[in-house]
């Protein structure tokens, strides 16, 4: 993957390929969220053990999320915790908090940190980091890796609960 301060506008398609480093990886979930609202993706699954490595709070990617946010839209997101989410990223648990409707959160507890994808996933195009340590995996748009990524989300997503919730009730 090519990192360069070129706009989204000016991007003709996401990378294809290997990506590699932690700049890199922010960088392609950045790129990823603003093509999403570009071309107005209807569905996207987000995994990862605790997002603490995503740049979920910045004001750029809260902004692509709030651009995406239409009906019949929806965003899964699956995690061991969101503890992380909570600490870090306040931008997102406000956003998440004002578009509840459209995403469904998700825990599981019965997978290691090996087992549970760091990955993103759309009917368009996804990524998957291989490689935790080094911030390193795949990205494309090939069918195979798409319904690969899917079968693997969706055998984690059956053994997960709900989590996180938009908002906590009291008495």
């Amino acid at each position: 993957m090519t990192t360069n301060n070129a706009s989204i506008e000016t991007l003709a398609a996401l990378p294809q390929g290997r990506f590699g480093g932690p700049a890199e990886f922010t960088a392609l979930v950045r790129a990823a969220f603003a093509f999403a609202a570009a071309q107005g993706w209807r569905e996207i699954i987000i995994s990862d053990s605790t997002f603490e490595a995503w740049p979920l709070g910045e004001r750029g990617v809260a902004q692509s999320l709030h651009d995406w946010s239409k009906s019949g839209r929806k965003l899964t997101m699956l995690a061991k915790n969101y503890n992380q989410v909570v600490r870090k990223h306040a931008r997102f648990v406000g956003w998440r908090r004002t578009w509840a409707h459209l995403v469904e959160c998700r825990a599981t507890a019965a997978l290691s940190d090996d087992d549970m994808p760091s990955a993103l996933w759309s009917p368009v195009w996804v990524f998957q980091t291989l490689d935790l340590t080094r911030c390193s995996g795949v990205c494309g748009s090939e069918p195979v890796r798409k319904v690969a990524l899917k079968e693997r989300l969706d055998e984690c997503l059956r053994l997960s609960s709900p989590s996180f919730a938009a908002t906590t009730l009291g008495l």
